[in-house]
């Protein structure tokens, strides 16, 4: 603004004639008006030019730009600006010298918006900081006048520390430093967050200086994670990793801290390079270990609450954390492999017997079948040998299946006791797993907590009966049920299966026995004690041959006797020890021919 120039008074003025009211002097109007304008300075409409500020009150402020009448320009310009006072400087369009009132009208708002440009470029590449008022929220941030424009302040440069609550701001005039500006689209982004971040780096560096391990800090819960939960100590952040919240274990920070709360946190470590400090709470407490009663020991019982599982064993929490360990193995008088969580699962409430117990090591095994008797114990009381039972099929192996009588005691029925009959391959042909099935105790292994069990021993031996069917030398109807490389298996009546090698399945004609053939068959062999007989198609139609052949060598023999000449005086020469001889001769002959 130009400053005034001063005028020397005239020096013929008639101060009497002034006085007694008389205006006339001898200086004409229009140069009066030439002398009076030469005092204000020249300003032209659409221009921008700086005032001063020279009243205020609740709606407007009148700014003087040395022009012969002031302006007034609506409070709500300066909103930005809540600092504005009495004799402040400030930038004004003027938009026309005199209205119809003869009032200058003048706009602070254009006069920002007319230099703003300008100004917002300049603050970027001088890193200037700059004042704004928060007009709004919007989506992810607030919108922010800056010299006129309308900036955008993400929600993430609000503050060092999450903001929770946006409409706190909206209404205030903030510094603000201008980071990114879009010459395209004209859009400026603004942060308050740079402001004061270089400032907390400083006091970031201050404080990790100072600090300690082992130092107890108050702080503020800042952010609560999955995996933690972030403390403000003044200045700068430390984490409290989620297993040093407490001695127990913990599934949701949120179950031991609250936003915002102050709790004293004790440092373990600290990186000054990358500026993270590991705090923690728990440490705070005395170990639970520590306060475990002196006269728990091994053989007592004690009750807690399962917090995690695995496949191996469960973790059990008998007081905040002091957890035993109750391995699968003891969970069960079943030698059976199975997963923990077929008896428990997070929460259950248990009762244990304490099984080992290392308080320098903090360990603690625990188990629960003992709080159960071992049927074990009184095995030959409850399966005696002979004794009949129902057992369930858990398992199958290739030389047998294995049964569960109750838990805990199990018993092995070997694939040959299984049926006196049916030559079985593999126990799924005969049963199925979770089946039930009728056993009887064969033998008792006590040490190594088994039985040998049997099922055909239900039944009476039918091979006691077999024997008389099936002697050597009956001819009995079967039916080729199996085709192998060293013979055939055959189908005979009750349910016995014979077998057949190769030459023994040749017919008469020649041809070889088929598959699912019905054909006679002999008897050449039989085992009781193997189970086993072997049999003949052949043979039926051999032995018939030979018969034949036996008999046609009977009938020649027979002739040729009847043909021979009688001799005289034989007899009456023979004696009867040649008689005796001749006798004995033709019965070995006989006997030979046979």
């Amino acid at each position: 603004m130009e400053e005034n120039k001063n005028i020397n008074p005239i020096e013929d003025f008639n101060w009497e004639a002034y006085e007694s009211g008389e205006t006339a002097t001898t200086v004409s109007h229009e140069e009066q008006e030439k002398a009076y304008d030469s005092t204000l300075n020249k300003v032209s409409d659409r221009e921008v030019v700086d005032g001063k500020v020279i009243a205020m009150n609740k709606r407007e402020v009148v700014v003087n730009i040395g022009y012969k009448s002031d302006g007034i320009i609506p409070l709500n310009e300066f909103r930005y600006n809540p600092d504005l006072k009495v004799g402040d400087i400030v930038e004004v369009y003027i938009e026309n010298q005199e209205d119809k009132k003869g009032q200058l009208i003048l706009s602070h708002k254009k006069a920002r918006a007319t230099r703003s440009w300008d100004r917002v470029n300049a603050a970027l590449e001088n890193q200037e900081i700059v004042k704004g008022f928060v007009k709004c929220r919007t989506k992810g941030g607030m919108i922010v006048d800056v010299f006129g424009i309308e900036a955008f302040l993400p929600g993430s440069q609000i503050d060092v520390k999450p903001i929770r609550d946006y409409d706190v701001f909206v209404g205030k005039t903030m510094e603000f430093k201008v980071v990114k500006i879009n010459q395209e689209f004209r859009n400026v982004v603004v942060s308050h967050k740079a402001l004061i971040e270089a400032e907390l780096e400083q006091q970031k560096k201050e404080i990790i200086g100072k600090l300690q391990k082992g130092q107890v800090l108050e702080g503020t819960v800042k952010n609560i994670t999955t995996y933690g939960v972030f403390i403000d100590l003044g200045g700068v952040d430390g984490l409290i990793h989620i297993t040093d919240l407490s001695w127990g274990r913990v599934s949701d920070p949120h179950e031991v801290v609250a936003l915002d709360q102050k709790l004293n946190v004790v440092i373990l470590d600290f990186d000054e390079e990358r500026k993270r400090i590991a705090l923690g709470l728990k440490q705070l407490t005395p170990h639970p270990w520590d306060a475990l009663d002196e006269n728990l020991k091994v053989g007592d019982t004690v009750k807690g609450k399962v917090v995690v599982m695995a496949d191996y064993g469960a973790f059990v929490e008998i007081a905040p954390g002091v957890e035993g360990l109750i391995h699968v193995s003891e969970m069960s008088w079943s030698q059976h492999l199975r997963s923990a969580q077929d008896f428990l699962k997070v929460g259950d409430e248990v009762e244990a017997i304490v099984l080992t117990l290392d308080r320098e090591e903090r360990k603690m095994s625990l188990g629960i079948k003992q709080l159960r008797p071992d049927p074990w114990e009184t095995i030959e009381d409850k399966y005696p040998i002979g004794s009949k039972h129902v057992a369930k099929v858990r398992n199958f192996t290739n030389f047998g299946v294995f049964v569960e009588l109750e838990e805990g005691v199990d018993g092995l029925i070997h694939i040959s006791d299984l049926s006196w009959t049916k030559k079985i391959k593999h126990p799924s042909e005969f049963t199925q797993i979770g089946a039930d099935i009728d056993v009887i105790v064969l033998e008792i292994d006590k040490e190594n907590r088994r039985l040998s069990l049997g099922h055909k021993q239900l039944e009476e031996n039918p091979w006691d009966v077999f024997e008389t069917v099936f002697t050597v030398g009956s001819v009995h109807e079967g039916q080729i049920i199996e085709m192998l490389d060293k013979g055939a298996v055959i189908s005979l009546p009750y349910g016995v299966e014979g077998f057949a090698t190769p030459k023994h399945l040749v017919k008469e004609d020649g041809t070889q026995a088929q598959l699912n053939e019905k054909l006679n068959f002999k008897v050449i062999e039989f085992n009781k004690d193997a189970k086993r007989i072997i049999l003949s198609h052949s043979r039926i139609f051999e032995d018939a041959q030979k018969a034949e052949v036996r008999a046609e060598r009977k009938a020649k023999k027979a002739t040729k006797k009847e043909e021979a000449p009688v001799i005289q005086n034989q007899a009456a020469s023979t004696t009867l020890g040649d008689l005796d001889a001749l006798a004995a001769l033709k019965e070995q002959m006989e006997k030979g021919e046979n």
